[in-house]
């Protein structure tokens, strides 16, 4: 899979400075006696992130629940339990609408009472099964969400069959998810200590979903592998990913850039694009420092924050992912019966023009509204560039935030929230 990385911008940067510090840092993330060994796992790829014996069980289990007309699972989850599995759905199928194909239905991640009345009233006349993924079960957006579920699937089936079709993805240590599960005799996927939500994409906690949704896991696996394998040098300049990482480091430390926007093309990339924020959001959001992650798809967001980019305050810069070959394509053919001049575009593609609309949107934003751009250009949208992608980030982001000085694997700021509504509720989490 080929990536390309470009920068666009007037500002001179030295990267060969840092070479020594890429250097320390790139021992921590890789050796196996650095201190965050215990938060390493999905970077020991596919050692320890892949079990193959696990995956093949997930196979026969999703074979049987599509021989017995289980056309739909619902994932219930939050942050890293859902994002990554809704980014991959996307970013590999598209957005559909599908017909006659596996559905994937995300629960747990809102509050929302009205949400979750309206899937399940959806679910009425659906034959369902339950993935509900969570370290602990602790938290309370999913473990409210599976309670409440898993009593609606026991009335529509029975209890004896709905155990059948209830899965679980948590620690196999200790938990209360844990608990229910053996208690309840509820088939167990493990949630590898070493991966922390964020990371853990490439794990039995995003293959389960994709997998019923047909998607090729091996070709992300061997996408992730090759990345792995091409990003594993300390040198800046043969290190694609550690060069994005010192980018945005320098962008924000020594030219005060605070908010770094990911800008796509295609609407599928909408929550790959979420699942980028949480995994920049919680690695370096700390001790008052970091670039704040925002997100944008072009061109829709350039009818709502175009003229702010380009003429509003300069406090951030943007990084671009550009798909080279779209999934699908159309025409435009010259219609007699308008009279407009739209009609001088006939013979053109879509993409044709979506993608001269990238070029004349990265000169506008770079040179003229002097926007620091950098784009990452990447093949395609299939498997094997997902799993690509993704190591590419993971890697870029804990090499990002050693730079910035905050530990890449912990989040105590979430905690904050989580112990106050566990305080109104008068709930003992």
């Amino acid at each position: 899979m080929s990536l390309k990385l470009e920068v666009k911008t007037e500002i001179k940067l030295d990267y060969q400075g840092f070479q020594n510090q890429i250097n320390e840092f790139h021992s921590r993330i890789n050796d196996k006696n650095s201190p965050d060994i215990n938060f390493l796992g999905w970077n020991n790829f596919p050692e320890v992130a892949i079990n193959p014996q696990e995956i093949a069980r997930m196979r026969k289990i999703v074979e049987n629940l599509h021989q017995n007309s289980i056309n739909v699972l619902v994932v219930i989850g939050i942050g890293g339990s859902y994002l990554g599995a809704k980014a991959a759905l996307d970013f590999i199928l598209g957005l559909g609408p599908f017909e006659n194909k596996p559905e994937v239905i995300f629960l747990g991640n809102s509050l929302s009472s009205t949400d979750l009345y309206q899937k399940i009233e959806y679910l009425k006349t659906k034959n369902f099964a339950i993935n509900v993924i969570s370290k602990s079960g602790s938290t309370i957006e999913p473990a409210i969400t599976f309670q409440i579920l898993y009593q609606f699937l026991i009335d529509q089936i029975g209890e004896k069959l709905a155990k059948t079709r209830t899965f679980v993805t948590t620690s196999i240590k200790s938990g209360e998810l844990l608990e229910i599960a053996k208690s309840n005799e509820l088939e167990i996927f493990e949630v590898i200590e070493s991966i922390g939500g964020r990371f853990s994409v490439l794990s039995s906690v995003g293959f389960f979903p994709l997998l019923f949704a047909k998607i090729n896991v091996d070709e992300i696996i061997q996408g992730a592998i090759e990345a792995h394998k091409r990003y594993s040098t300390s040198s800046i300049s043969q290190n694609l990913a550690y060069k994005y990482a010192l980018f945005r480091f320098l962008m924000y430390k020594n030219f005060n850039y605070k908010t770094e926007i990911l800008i796509s093309y295609e609407p599928f990339l909408i929550y790959f694009n979420e699942w980028w924020k949480q995994l920049f959001g919680e690695s370096e959001g700390k001790n008052l420092k970091g670039l704040f992650p925002a997100s944008a798809i072009f061109t829709t967001d350039l009818h709502s924050l175009g003229q702010f980019i380009q003429d509003g305050s300069k406090n951030f810069f943007q990084t671009i992912i550009y798909i080279k070959k779209p999934k699908f394509d159309l025409g435009i053919k010259k219609l007699v019966q308008f009279n407009t001049k739209i009609n001088k575009l006939s013979g053109k593609t879509v993409s044709e023009i979506n993608f001269q609309a990238f070029l004349a949107t990265t000169l506008a934003h770079s040179s003229y509204g002097n926007n620091p751009n950098l784009v990452l250009e990447i093949a395609d949208s299939s498997p094997k560039t997902f799993g690509h992608l993704v190591m590419f980030f993971e890697k870029a982001c804990a090499m990002s935030a050693y730079l910035l000085g905050v530990n890449p694997f912990d989040q105590p700021g979430v905690e904050s929230y989580k112990n106050e509504l566990a305080k109104n509720l008068g709930w003992d989490r």
